[in-house]
């Protein structure tokens, strides 16, 4: 089972290729997959029907307790026929409905085979779990297929209708799911519902079960989805819509109800709006001229019989029910299939434009008979078996609901049996008009006989499985009798059980429903105007309206485009949530020292006396420089508290930053306040000591708060034993805890993304062909000399002075400093090495790839500063997003390759060797991860340079050549 599922989530990719190449014939080997999936599961009967259950299991987060379980019992088996049989015969039918078509074709195909693959495994996963992933997969690939036909704006409606209704639903019933596997104890669905747990808490889980449940099988509220829907392909509504994906719903209902139906809310639930949908499907049925609309609100009504059946929880009722699943598998996928037939030869699914099609097509319209037959429960069908074991169970059930249950279904039945004679006059009839004149008959091509197949084999097994019914009987038992026995009475699945009262109302709701079928069609029912002015998709329109006016307005309320608000705003709450929390706390353990040693004495007044003129400071290249004592501040405590490693990347950090803001500066305004000075001085300045003090007594309450010993004391036994480092911070970083690095990682490029998207204007490296045409006249090794023409390789006839600096010469003079030229020449090589030997020796000393990557940056910003964007451009001849993604590449390949030996991800190795000339060599693989992480600073500080450095002076090139700006 589990070699079946990974085939299904491979084969899929296969497809569009396989498409290009034969076209719809493809189809015949999409449709392989699930006869052999289908083959398969019919060699385990005996071995299912028998009590020995085949399981099958992975471990996939044990930590979680979450595995790759597939368990196959009687409703799974059952399911599992449905999905893979029906899906087989759909796709095999694709193949003629497509025929001639080519767009999208290929994309189609590959998303229907993995639909197949994910109701597979959700049918047959025993973990709760893995269901809910299975459950969205389903949803996500429905909206695929409903919205095939992208061009049209009604498919992309439909197709995102139906994704927010049964993902709305799906998210309500993953939190049940949560509260219901922490109350169990457990996420396996058989375990839960071995040893089920009860309370308030699980009452609350059922019910956010059932909202899943009940979107997914549009009961109402969430009925609306499906007949909208039906702008998609005939294939998608006959498999998706009748056969699969609307069972899912039905199928947690009966997997949950023969344990659950007796909690408290779930027969009023179920019970209540399952009748609800079966007369309200039915009655619009009997509305509606498109026949796939007729089947849909059809289908409505039947999904409603089945929530009513296998939600109420008795042995009876489930034997019934599980008869009813497969017989409205079988008839509603065939008469989709046959609607499918009709409009690819007509171009027309309109019962107003049909007339007199089923004298010139008449196997299709017998069999079409017979699957409305078996609809409307009648005799010799799988239908009717249903519809009449159901019944009995009903009656034999004293139960109050049992009675509203019955009604429900008479009704119900009343309302199929006359939209299924709708179907068919309209489909194959011949009309008459006002005066009871014949209408001309609607000429009718032949299809392929291979079209036809899908449609007559289902339709026939309906009669087949009438028929079988006592064998069906002996295989339904065992999902059956997981079910309580309520009455004395025991249910049989029976062709014929002689006169009873369930037959008398079987055969009397069949000629009522044909009564009633023909007197709507003399009052002329559909052309009448409806109860409610309003549809239920008006109402989920309107939802979306006032859902998208509503984020207008808090959108216009809450971003007004100051910063000033939001940070004001994060610091109120931070004030208030903090401030509530340690004004709440009733025991306060502060343990303060004045300080650990002089330096502290020192720096702190430092420190503060600093940040307190940056406040007052008019200019702000001043109030930044005074910001940065601070931090500068913060590197002398670091190295005098014996952390050089946090020192050492601290003062990097800091002149990185202060470099950033010398370059985003240029384009604002050197003096505060020239545009707009600051609003509530008072107000500001009281918020601040506010956020200052709550955090002071934050970090005092919690360092006084610890009552374990923390772990980082062990961190330096760990970085050796296990890290074979001595360099503490740099062991945790990469490998103790990597994931955090890794998280970091993710952050510092979407840092870097963000800012190249806010200052690019077309793309992050729309001037690197500027930047690095100097390297296109640069000789091997000859010196360059600048002259007239550029620079020039040195030799007999060329004079000028030497060029220190390729992009020098691309300098306005009175910006150029021959100075700061040599100096960068001579020691951007050194600083490079440098940052090399702090990248791999950063394991057992002070440094790393964090603190070596920001070396190497400050490496580019010199020869930036010194030479211009052009220099940067032959100091760096690369993009900043090549690095960093090689960079994360690097880093999730040392994650992902401890996998392949069986050892957990991030998991590091040691190496060590006797090396000629250098001696012992010692080497730790998460120094890899460490230049994945050296590569991606780089790459931060690159973009940096390239967006607020080079393309800022482009700009700004740019406003002085228009004359906008004078400098």
């Amino acid at each position: 089972m589990l070699v079946i599922l990974a085939a299904f989530g491979i084969l899929p990719l296969l497809l569009p290729w396989l498409v290009r190449r034969i076209g719809a014939r493809a189809f015949y080997a999409a449709a392989v997959l699930p006869i052999v999936a289908f083959g398969y599961t019919v060699w385990l009967t005996p071995q299912v029907l028998g009590g020995d259950i085949p399981f099958e299991t992975y471990e996939w987060i044990p930590s979680l307790g979450i595995a790759l379980s597939m368990r196959m019992d009687v409703l799974s088996w059952v399911l599992t026929l449905i999905v893979t049989g029906v899906g087989a015969l759909v796709l095999l039918y694709c193949r003629w409905y497509f025929e001639g078509k080519h767009s999208g074709l290929g994309q189609f195909s590959a998303v229907l085979l993995a639909f197949a693959g994910a109701m597979y495994g959700l049918v047959l996963t025993d973990d709760l779990v893995v269901l809910v992933m299975f459950w969205e997969v389903t949803s996500v690939l429905s909206y695929l297929l409903i919205g095939y036909y992208h061009a049209r704006g009604a498919s992309r409606r439909a197709a995102l209708q139906a994704l927010l209704v049964t993902t709305l639903g799906g998210l309500v019933m993953l939190i049940g799911v949560v509260l219901l596997v922490v109350e169990a104890g457990t996420s396996s669905l058989s375990g839960i519902l071995t040893d089920a747990p009860t309370g308030p808490v699980v009452n609350a889980a059922l019910v956010m079960l059932l909202v899943g449940a009940l979107s997914k099988s549009a009961i109402f509220p969430f009925h609306f989805w499906l007949p909208g829907a039906m702008a998609a392909p005939t294939p998608v509504s006959a498999y998706l819509h009748a056969a699969a994906m609307v069972k899912a719903g039905i199928y947690l209902i009966a997997r949950f109800a023969p344990v659950y139906a007796i909690a408290e809310p779930w027969r009023p639930i179920v019970i209540s709006l399952g009748v609800f949908t079966m007369l309200l499907g039915g009655i619009q049925a009997l509305r509606e001229n498109d026949l796939k609309r007729i089947l849909a609100f059809g289908t409505v009504s039947q999904l409603g019989f089945l929530t009513i059946v296998l939600g109420f929880g008795t042995r009876d009722a489930a034997l019934g029910g599980l008869a009813l699943l497969v017989s409205h598998a079988l008839f509603k996928s065939a008469l989709f299939l046959v609607v499918g037939v009709i409009d690819r030869q007509l171009s027309t699914r309109d019962i107003t434009e049909l007339s007199g099609v089923g004298r010139q097509a008449p196997t299709l319209a017998v069999f079409s008979i017979i699957a409305v037959c078996s609809m409307a429960g009648i005799i010799p069908t799988l239908g009717f078996v249903a519809k009449e074991t159901v019944l009995a169970a009903f009656l034999e059930d004293p139960s109050p609901w049992a009675l509203v249950a019955l009604i429900g279904v008479l009704i119900g039945s009343v309302l199929t049996m006359a939209y299924g004679l709708r179907f068919v006059w309209g489909a194959f009839w011949t009309k008459r008009d006002a005066s009871g004149a014949a209408l001309p008959r609607t000429e009718w091509p032949d299809p392929p006989v291979g079209f036809l197949a899908a449609p007559i084999i289902l339709s026939g097994l309906t009669v087949v499985g009438g028929f079988a019914a006592p064998a069906l009987d002996t295989a339904f038992a065992g999902y059956a009798d997981t079910a309580p026995q309520v009455s004395e009475y025991t249910a049989h699945l029976a062709l014929w059980h002689g006169w009873e009262t369930a037959l008398f109302l079987s055969v009397g709701s069949v000629l009522l429903g044909a009564l009633v079928f023909f007197l709507a069609l003399r009052v002329r029912w559909s052309a009448r105007r409806r109860v409610l002015p309003f549809t239920a998709a008006d109402v989920y329109n309107g939802v979306l309206r006032g859902i998208a006016r509503v984020s207008v307005w808090v959108t216009g309320f809450t971003q007004r485009g100051s910063l000033p608000v939001y940070v004001g705003t994060i610091f109120v709450v931070f004030v208030a949530a903090q401030g509530t929390a340690l004004l709440s706390g009733s025991q306060w353990q502060v343990e303060l020292e004045l300080w650990q040693s002089p330096a502290q004495v020192f720096a702190a007044p430092v420190m503060i006396v600093a940040g307190l003129i940056a406040v007052r400071a008019q200019k702000r290249y001043t109030g930044v420089v005074l910001v940065s004592v601070t931090g500068l501040g913060m590197v002398l405590l670091f190295a005098t508290s014996g952390a050089p490693d946090l020192a050492l990347t601290q003062i990097l950090v800091e002149t990185v930053t202060l470099v950033a803001f010398a370059l985003v500066l240029r384009r604002i305004p050197a003096r505060m306040g020239d545009h707009n000075d600051s609003v509530a001085p008072i107000a500001r300045a009281v918020l601040a000591a506010a956020v200052g003090l709550t955090m002071a007594l934050v970090a005092i309450v919690a360092t006084g708060a610890r009552v374990a010993e923390p772990i980082s004391l062990r961190f330096p036994d760990l970085a050796y034993e296990l890290g074979h480092g001595r360099n503490v911070v740099n062991v945790a970083l990469v490998d103790l805890r990597g994931w955090d690095t890794m998280g970091e990682l993710s952050v510092l490029i979407l840092a870097a993304t963000g800012v190249a998207s806010l200052v690019f204007v077309t793309h992050r490296s729309d001037t690197l062909s500027d930047l690095t045409r100097p390297l296109q006249t640069m000789p091997a090794r000859r010196p360059l000399l600048e002259t007239s023409e550029g620079l020039q390789p040195q030799g007999a006839g060329v004079t000028g002075r030497r060029a220190w600096l390729v992009g020098g010469q691309r300098v306005r003079a009175e910006d150029r400093s021959i100075l700061l030229e040599v100096v960068v020449r001579i020691l951007f090589h050194t600083i490079i090495i440098v940052s090399l030997y702090v990248l791999f020796a950063g394991h057992n000393l002070p440094g790393g790839g964090f603190a070596g990557g920001l070396i190497a940056g400050m490496a580019l910003v010199m020869r930036y500063v010194a030479g211009g964007p052009y220099e940067l451009g032959a100091a760096a001849p690369t993009d900043a997003g090549r690095l960093l993604g090689a960079g994360m590449l690097i880093a999730v390949g040392t994650a992902v390759v401890p996998l392949f030996f069986g050892a957990a991800p991030l998991t590091s190795t040691f190496f060590e060797a006797e090396v000629p000339v250098l001696g012992h060599v010692e080497f730790v693989t998460s120094t890899i991860f460490d230049v994945g992480v050296y590569l991606v600073v780089i790459g931060l500080v690159l973009d940096v340079l390239r967006s607020l450095g080079a393309e800022v002076d482009r700009q700004t090139k740019v406003l002085r050549d228009r004359g906008v700006i004078v400098r």
